[in-house]
C-alpha cells in the first residue's frame, strides 16, 4: 500500500482539496485498496478546524465527496509512516524541513512538479479563487497518479 500525505499551510484549503480529489481519483480507477491518503498542516493556526467553505463548495460543484476533515499538524511519525509527502508551495517545504528535518529518504515532492508546472499551487486563502486551486489540484494529482502507476 502506498501512503500519501498532502501538505499545505493550514490544512483547510489546498491539502484537503488534494486529499479528497486524490481519494476520488483512485476510487474511480478501482485502486482505493492500494492507497492510504491523508493531509496535514505545517502551522498550528487552523488545527481542529474543518475545511474552508470555499474548498467544500468547489468539491461539491465537481461531485467530489469529502469527509468531516479536521486540520492537523504534520509530525515526525508522518515522515516515518508515509511514502510520499506532497506539498503545495515552497514555504510548505521550508516548514516541513523545520519540523521534520532533512528529507533523507527523499519523500518530499511538490505537487505541480508532477505535471511539469514549476510553480506553487495557487493559495485560495489569499487569492479567493478556489476554482484556480482546483484546476491546479486536478492537474497535479492526475499527473501524480500517472507517475505512481509507472
Amino acid at each position: 500500500m502506498r501512503k500519501i500525505l498532502f501538505i499545505c499551510h493550514g490544512n483547510i484549503c489546498r491539502s484537503p482539496m488534494a486529499e479528497m480529489f486524490m481519494k476520488e481519483l483512485v476510487r474511480r480507477e478501482h485502486l482505493e485498496n492500494e492507497f492510504f491518503i491523508d493531509s496535514a498542516a505545517t502551522t498550528r493556526e487552523e488545527i481542529g478546524n474543518g475545511m474552508h467553505r470555499g474548498t467544500r463548495k468547489v468539491l461539491e460543484l465537481h461531485g467530489i465527496p469529502f469527509t468531516n476533515h479536521r486540520a492537523r499538524l504534520v509530525t515526525m511519525d508522518d515522515y516515518n509512516d508515509f511514502d510520499f509527502i506532497v506539498y503545495m508551495d515552497e514555504e510548505n517545504r521550508s516548514h516541513l524541513e523545520y519540523i521534520l528535518g532533512d528529507d533523507t529518504e527523499h519523500k518530499f515532492y511538490k505537487l505541480l512538479d508532477f505535471c511539469g508546472i514549476h510553480r506553487d499551487v495557487a493559495d485560495p486563502w489569499y487569492t479567493g479563487n478556489f476554482d484556480e486551486t482546483y484546476e491546479d489540484v486536478v492537474a497535479g494529482c492526475t499527473a501524480f497518479l500517472k507517475f505512481l502507476r509507472g
